[in-house]
């Protein structure tokens, strides 16, 4: 499959209620945290958050991205996003999680919102600025893989020396 993780963070992920005003979780009944990854298909260039419950391994949400959305970082732990149909939000388990997810997601959206119409149209206009250069977007690439393989060492460390539900 040419799809990989260019982010993976714990949050838990939710939706927000008109009715109510308040934010739930996004399944009634699943609180608690989510694996969330950021998948990049390589193939069409798209990307989707998908979530999965550490809990009993649930999918919770497989959402794909798209041009124009609006990504805001509301606090330094939680981040929301919106659709024409529902506001979604992650509450991170970190600022250091929340802050290697927000640079995956801005560095997806900055790719799909320049390209227009696919592989073809990524070609630079002579003097026009149309989104990161190639070389801003590999240096943008690896920083994010870095922030990516620091978070698993640090996963590595803490589930090492954290508790067992034996």
């Amino acid at each position: 499959m040419s799809e990989q993780s260019i982010c993976q963070a714990r949050a838990s992920v939710m939706i927000y209620d008109d009715t109510s005003k308040k934010w739930v979780p996004i399944k009634p009944g699943q609180q608690g945290f989510s694996r969330i990854n950021i998948y990049h298909n390589t193939a069409n260039n798209t990307f989707r958050v998908v979530g999965v419950k550490l809990q009993d391994q649930q999918v919770v949400i497989n959402y794909s991205l798209v041009k124009g959305l609006k990504y805001n970082q509301a606090t330094p732990t939680f981040h929301q996003w919106r659709d024409a149909r529902q506001v979604y939000g992650l509450n991170f388990a970190s600022k250091e999680e929340a802050t290697a997810f927000s640079n995956a997601m801005l560095f997806a959206l900055n790719i799909m919102n320049s390209q227009d119409g696919g592989p073809a149209a990524q070609r630079q206009v002579p003097g026009i600025q149309n989104g990161p250069s190639p070389d801003e977007m590999e240096i943008q690439r690896r920083q994010i893989m870095e922030a990516h393989q620091r978070q698993e060492t640090l996963e590595r460390r803490t589930s090492t020396t954290g508790k067992c539900d034996h």
